[in-house]
């Protein structure tokens, strides 16, 4: 088996997003779409810190100190990028005015609820972010994230046991094994990695998939 890479999978999410869109990147895997604009496509990414034109990372060695998004990641402003204090960012999360958030997660559930802000671990303190104001502000919520723990228990759920983010509000989920829409009869199959076979995404996937 192989799957996709990270940086095929920032890809592979990119590819969906379309043109003119207004895109917040969540923390971890998801900062990677950026990178991937497809050609003759503009997309405008947002980060809650208050930058509007976030560009892709910079190369090693040649970043501004003072250019971060909000996982403390170097970037690179795009042409025309704004900035702007905190309550403004998180007003255009809240209002409306965000056409997708790509988000990283630790659960979701067949019926779209999002967990990706505390486990239960106590090891790990809660620190649910921004994450809470997107997923009731923005209409599309796309998740990137690895399909099975590191155990190799499933993270795609009949339902979530850790803390949730949100009810019902995944749209899509990106995995290094496949993508998934969330429909009103649990996940649909929409695209299988490379060397990924259905058999194999059904056992290690704790909810029915259709496709």
């Amino acid at each position: 088996m192989t799957g996709w890479s990270d940086p095929e999978l920032a890809a592979r999410v990119a590819m969906d997003i379309p043109d003119g869109s207004y895109v917040n990147l969540g923390i971890g895997k998801p900062t990677h779409v950026s990178a991937h604009v497809p050609e003759g496509r503009e997309v405008i990414y947002h980060s809650e810190n208050g930058i509007l034109g976030v560009g892709p990372t910079p190369p090693e060695g040649r970043h501004d100190p003072e250019l971060i998004d909000a996982s403390k990641r170097f970037v690179t402003a795009a042409p025309g990028a704004s900035y702007f204090e905190h309550a403004d960012s998180f007003a255009m999360m809240r209002g409306g005015h965000i056409d997708i958030a790509v988000l990283g997660a630790y659960q979701v559930a067949c019926n779209g609820d999002l967990a990706n802000w505390a486990t239960l671990d106590e090891t790990f303190p809660p620190a649910v972010g921004g994450a809470m104001d997107l997923v009731v502000g923005v209409p599309t919520i796309l998740v990137m994230m690895r399909h099975t723990d590191r155990d190799g228990s499933p993270k795609l759920l009949e339902r979530c046991t850790y803390p949730l983010t949100g009810l019902g509000v995944v749209t899509r989920v990106y995995t290094d094994l496949a993508v998934l829409d969330i429909t009103p009869q649990g996940f649909r199959l929409r695209d299988l990695a490379p060397g990924i076979d259905l058999d194999h995404l059904r056992s290690v996937t704790g909810a029915p998939i259709t496709t």
